[in-house]
């Protein structure tokens, strides 16, 4: 009976340390800000960026319509244009 006891205990910290680790986790997912577009970006006209990625000279920047712009990220000038088109 003793140790039942202890088991129910014990099981009873895992579960409760649980939820106050999954619930710390939601806490901190849902308070990332994720990185914005660096300050010197001027996109064209309508253009509205649903993805970003750097390499170590570009960035890329997905748009609303399918399209990559590659710019120079010394520069900030626009380098290729690239349309994405479906198979």
């Amino acid at each position: 009976m003793r140790f039942l006891r202890r088991l129910v205990t014990v099981l009873t910290a895992v579960m409760i340390g649980g939820v106050v680790l999954i619930i710390a986790l939601l806490v901190i997912r849902l308070n990332y800000k994720p990185a914005m577009l660096p300050e010197n970006v001027v996109l064209p006209e309508g253009v509205e960026a649903k993805a970003v990625t750097l390499g170590e000279s570009w960035y890329g920047i997905v748009t609303q319509t399918d399209e990559i712009l590659i710019f120079d990220r010394l520069t900030g000038k626009l380098r290729q244009r690239l349309q994405i088109t479906p198979e």
